[in-house]
């Protein structure tokens, strides 16, 4: 199906509650591309990640806005891909923090929502490229090379 492929599934806490150690998580010696990906729904996490094992060597996966934002800080991938609903409260500060804290790291947002006002939202906080759930299989990887080489087609 997809070729083997390095793959780094992040659980980000402890039993304490405290975040786990990341320096594990960094991409193997012989491919140094990381891609972050960030969704709450687990089975739509996995088979995006699955599409992303084709293009990177290590795909670190979150399901939370903390973790991402701590993710994004330490391990500095190539990309982040996260859909657009990752916060509970449904805003886009996580976008604005990311994009505040690493203002070169290159954002796909991904949404089931196909309204001109939220794609433009997205671009407006900091997305460099925006997807739709439902092209996830003909748009993704054309949007991640896009971004990751720089020739990005927006939304």
């Amino acid at each position: 199906m997809f070729p083997a492929r390095p793959t780094r599934i992040l659980h980000p806490t402890t039993a304490t509650g405290s975040v786990a150690s990341w320096s594990h998580f960094m991409p193997p010696e012989h491919d140094h591309s990381c891609v972050l990906l960030a969704d709450r729904h687990h089975g739509l996490t996995e088979s995006v990640r699955g599409l992303l094992e084709t293009a990177f060597g290590t795909v670190v996966m979150v399901a939370e806005e903390s973790s991402l934002l701590e993710a994004a800080d330490r391990l500095q991938p190539d990309v982040v891909v996260v859909d657009l609903s990752l916060a509970r409260h449904g805003g886009l500060d996580w976008l604005r923090t990311v994009r505040k804290q690493n203002p070169r790291l290159k954002v796909v947002v991904l949404s089931v929502h196909d309204e001109d006002t939220i794609r433009q939202a997205a671009f407006l906080a900091g997305a460099d490229a925006f997807v739709l759930k439902r092209a996830i299989a003909t748009d993704l990887l054309r949007a991640v090379e896009g971004v990751r080489y720089g020739d990005a087609r927006k939304g």
